[in-house]
């Protein structure tokens, strides 16, 4: 059997692979390259100051998607809050413009596409702070598709989908690798702690005082720009007779510092897993309150039990029609995710900054257009060269 990397060694194996997988498509070097988009922005045109709010950080369009509560009601909502903070909305809407528009690129659309995109993300995320109605009531068809598909998944899927099987097992291979003596020590005493059993067993269905049980856990190969971090998946008994629909997959993800600049007025709280359990709660409500910061080998950690009603928007090919419905409902998630937190009075302010600086030929403001168009450039010519220095040797 293959020996997999000890603790130590682990970088060494992930920077290649988190370089392959940036070099995949445009759109997923732009998914994986938030540093650079935030060092790029501070050079480009200048953007408006909105409202100090909870922002994801980090909202391209493959961060949301259908996100359980712990009753089982699924809604779309933002699903990763690694990079969130206290600051700019705008940042939020140029990051998620970008990200569509790249997608748009990507699916071989015309540039008038991306121009309407932009136009309809917008209209979506005002309707959503001007309106009483949370989001705009139409769901594009390719939305409907996904929420149907995640209302019907039972953990079986999950299983299937995560570790590859519905036996209790973390099978060992590329994407789960085998834990060290220490880390296998830290999680069992970890999930024996009184607030992780609690998180477990508040859980739609579960009683409070039933038995949790760690029944296997291991490194997890996963993601692209928190490549290197801790990150754990833990299989989880729950109750005294264990079958498949008493098995829980927890994930265990480093909080790193964010990469998104926040309002330097604004308290913060005081560790980076307090920080993104507290973004969750602000902006995606489904997902927060099933979330728990702890600490583990001194590094601030963030657990989450994964559902099978959690699924990204599997969205890497926009069709012309589809593409500005889709952008607007995005946009209106995330403009419901900003309201909440802003009051009356600041969401007229806000809505007033938008409104300005718009073109006769664009219903969007044009340092969105700006900031988009001078990004793309930039990413454009990033990727190839990234692609140049990674992809072309490895092959």
């Amino acid at each position: 059997m293959k020996k997999h990397p000890s603790p130590g060694e682990r970088a060494t194996f992930l920077t290649p692979i988190r370089n392959l997988k940036m070099a995949r498509s445009a759109h997923a070097y732009v998914r994986g390259s938030t540093v650079e988009f935030y060092e790029w922005l501070n050079r480009g045109p200048k953007i408006p100051k909105g409202p100090s709010v909870w922002i994801c950080g980090d909202c391209h369009m493959s961060n949301l998607g259908p996100v359980s509560n712990a009753d089982g009601r699924v809604e779309v909502q933002i699903r990763d809050l690694d990079q969130t903070v206290i600051g700019n909305p705008a940042h939020d809407l140029i990051r998620l413009a970008l990200s569509l528009a790249s997608a748009a690129r990507g699916s071989d659309l015309p540039g008038a596409t991306t121009a309407i995109i932009l136009q309809e993300m917008v209209r979506g995320y005002e309707y959503s702070l001007a309106s009483k109605k949370k989001r705009l009531e139409h769901q594009p068809e390719a939305i409907q598709k996904i929420l149907r598909h995640a209302v019907r998944r039972r953990w079986r899927h999950l299983a299937e989908e995560r570790i590859e099987d519905v036996r209790p097992i973390i099978p060992r291979g590329e994407r789960f690798w085998d834990l060290s003596r220490g880390e296998s020590a830290e999680l069992s005493k970890l999930f024996e702690a009184k607030d992780v059993r609690h998180l477990i067993t508040s859980m739609r269905g579960r009683d409070d005082d039933a038995h949790v049980q760690l029944i296997d856990a291991a490194y997890w190969v996963k993601g692209c720009s928190s490549l290197g971090r801790l990150r754990y998946v833990a299989l989880v008994g729950v109750g005294k007779k264990l079958r498949p629909k008493h098995f829980s997959l927890i994930d265990i993800k480093e909080a790193t510092a964010a990469a998104a600049p926040r309002d330097p007025k604004a308290k913060m709280p005081a560790t980076h897993g307090e920080r993104v359990v507290s973004g969750a709660r602000a902006l995606s409500p489904n997902l927060g309150d099933r979330m728990l910061p702890l600490q583990i080998f001194g590094k601030s950690v963030v657990m989450r039990e994964l559902l099978p009603q959690d699924i990204k928007l599997d969205l890497e090919t926009l069709s012309r029609d589809d593409a500005a419905q889709i952008a607007g409902y995005l946009a209106s998630v995330v403009g419901a995710a900003h309201g909440r937190q802003m009051d009356s009075a600041m969401k007229r302010s806000w809505l007033t900054e938008l409104k300005r600086n718009r073109p006769k030929t664009l219903d969007a403001p044009s340092w969105l257009w700006s900031c988009v168009t001078e990004l793309i450039a930039s990413h454009e010519v990033a990727y190839l060269d990234h692609c140049r220095r990674h992809a072309l040797a490895a092959a």
